[in-house]
């Protein structure tokens, strides 16, 4: 006897209403929230709108990459504490006469106790914006601090203008004068004499980035014909070249001087797109920035601001 039951058609039309049911909330459903372990894009106080996260040089994690717009107006009052690279002072000056004529009634202190103390006095409150001539470490970023780049500048090497020593440098040549292999000016190519390296401090920026260009992440030599200044400035710096000596500097400080002359290194100048040394500069800032940072680092990464930073240059 046969059983009972419904038809097989009865199966495949369930079957298929049930599948088309399946398939229309799968694609209405709303979006679920992202559980992967991706950080959220930071987002600042006060905007709406993601800050972009973009690579930190060095190979660190990334850090929100800012960007500030050109404020149309800044209430009067507002004031601005900037510390930091000694190679930013022209930098920070050209900013501030900038800032305070186009906005009334404000304010720009700024101070030049290198790198180090600057991001020191940010971390600590006592300045708003730290001028930095390196990348920030891992272990600022951890602090909430940030960075915005500002300008490209390149480290010049110089000589006293007396200096008997006319020709250039190889890299190579460089290299070993400052690692103190090399200590006479017969050996590369000029008459005989001591060469007495001056090289800054430490705490320096541009001393750090030095080590990494131009060292390829060595060590300064300590043999006796080198000495290091106890301060991170450039004019005695300049001041303690005499007739044999060689230091360093950002090229925006000593490009206007008449006391020194500017080695050029494998046949080029700072200016030439070639040069070798090159490192990018910034303005550090605790996130979130306040406005009054807002306000001057949107002027500062400006088109209008970018040109106020090289008047006078």
């Amino acid at each position: 006897m046969a059983k009972s039951g419904p038809p097989p058609i009865v199966f495949i039309l369930l079957f298929l209403l049930l599948a088309g049911g399946g398939w229309f909330f799968f694609l209405n459903k709303p979006a679920s929230q992202d559980v992967s372990n991706n950080p959220p894009t930071p987002t600042p106080a006060g905007d709406g709108v993601p800050l972009p996260v973009a690579p930190v040089v060095g190979g660190a994690s990334p850090v929100a990459a800012s960007s500030f717009a050109l404020p149309a107006s800044v209430p009067a009052g507002t004031a601005v504490r900037i510390d930091g690279s000694t190679s930013m002072v022209t930098i920070n000056q050209n900013l501030k006469n900038g800032f305070q004529g186009k906005f009334s009634g404000t304010r720009v202190d700024t101070k030049a106790n290198g790198s180090e103390k600057g991001i020191q006095d940010l971390a600590a409150g006592t300045a708003d914006i730290a001028a930095v001539s390196r990348p920030l470490t891992a272990q600022e970023q951890g602090q909430g601090l940030a960075a915005v780049p500002v300008a490209l500048d390149t480290i010049a090497l110089v000589v006293g203008i007396n200096n008997p020593f006319k020709a250039g440098l190889t890299s190579a040549q460089v290299q070993d004068i400052f690692k103190g292999n090399v200590q006479d000016w017969s050996k590369v190519g000029g008459p005989a004499g001591q060469i007495k390296v001056i090289n800054r401090p430490a705490v320096s920026g541009t001393h750090q980035t030095f080590k990494e260009q131009v060292l390829g992440g060595g060590e300064f030599g300590t043999t006796a014909n080198i000495t290091t200044l106890d301060r991170d400035a450039t004019t005695p710096l300049l001041q303690a070249l005499g007739n044999n000596g060689i230091g360093y500097a950002t090229f925006a400080q000593v490009a206007n001087q008449r006391t020194v002359r500017v080695v050029p290194v494998n046949g080029a100048t700072p200016d030439a797109g070639n040069y070798p040394y090159k490192r990018q500069l910034y303005y550090a800032y605790k996130n979130p920035p306040s406005q009054a940072v807002k306000d001057f680092l949107g002027y500062a990464t400006s088109s209008e601001g970018q040109k106020a930073m090289l008047a006078g240059n």
